[in-house]
């Protein structure tokens, strides 16, 4: 479990295929970790490519931070981690809050993006999101668990759980997650989106409750297309296959043809 400190802190990553002649960067979402993408996803995009994964802070094995959860301190810390790997530029694939930051990237960072792939990432002033922190407490971990395991046919154990809580109650109560997810409400309004000219997919569950934000995306986002899949805001892992190979031929392009 390699584990590399970057700018006194210590941040899990893992990495596949180095010898690969592009790479891609995999962003996961709050309350997650990079396993979202390590058993399924990443080793088909290995096939082709060089692909680097890492836990947010305060996720996974990274270490717990108390601050620095809007999209400003997280595109930094993105672009910390690739100046440690010296990595000029990647392909960035984010899910849900992590496709905020891939977004942010793109905005902030341009020359470090070449394509984009956003995997159900939400409209931050979209009350259904904000009311997944609002609402937060046990049973609300549990009820969760019980319709992931109902939709996605993965069993999280208890011991995982477990760990999830108490992450969750971290997030929650000892950082400044609250606030600085309420910074970024009018992130979608931003006249800095319709600047972005960066080849993206938009991925999205057929029946999930953020497609209304990929619809909204694939309008602002210059070259983008929205891809509709069966499923809903879990279909990373509700249907890793389809979403690893829709993305694999997406970035694949970019080999043959570089931006």
């Amino acid at each position: 479990m390699p584990i590399i400190n970057i700018n006194n802190r210590k941040v899990h990553i893992q990495e596949l295929n180095k010898e690969g002649r592009e790479t891609v960067l995999l962003i996961h979402g709050m309350f997650s970790n990079l396993s979202v993408y390590y058993f399924n996803i990443a080793p088909i995009l290995a096939r082709h490519f060089h692909v680097v994964m890492y836990d947010l802070k305060s996720h996974g094995m990274s270490e717990r931070v108390t601050h620095g959860y809007d999209l400003n301190s997280m595109t930094d810390d993105v672009l910390d981690l690739l100046n440690s790997l010296q990595l000029s530029s990647v392909h960035v694939v984010g899910y849900s809050f992590g496709g905020l930051i891939a977004l942010k990237m793109a905005i902030r960072y341009p020359d470090k993006v070449k394509k984009l792939v956003l995997i159900e990432a939400p409209d931050p002033d979209d009350d259904k999101t904000r009311d997944i922190i609002d609402d937060y407490n046990k049973e609300f971990l549990e009820h969760y668990v019980e319709n992931f395991t109902d939709t996605t046919k993965v069993k999280m154990g208890k011991r995982q759980m477990e760990r999830n809580h108490r992450m969750y109650e971290y997030l929650f109560h000892e950082t400044t997650i609250k606030s600085d997810m309420l910074i970024e409400r009018d992130f979608f309004k931003a006249e800095e989106l319709l600047k972005v000219s960066k080849e993206t997919l938009l991925i999205y569950g057929a029946s999930s409750n953020c497609l209304d934000a990929g619809k909204q995306l694939e309008k602002k986002l210059k070259h983008s297309q929205l891809l509709e899949l069966n499923g809903d805001h879990n279909i990373p892992i509700q249907e890793p296959v389809i979403v690893a190979n829709k993305m694999d031929s997406f970035l694949k392009q970019a080999i043959l043809s570089p931006l």
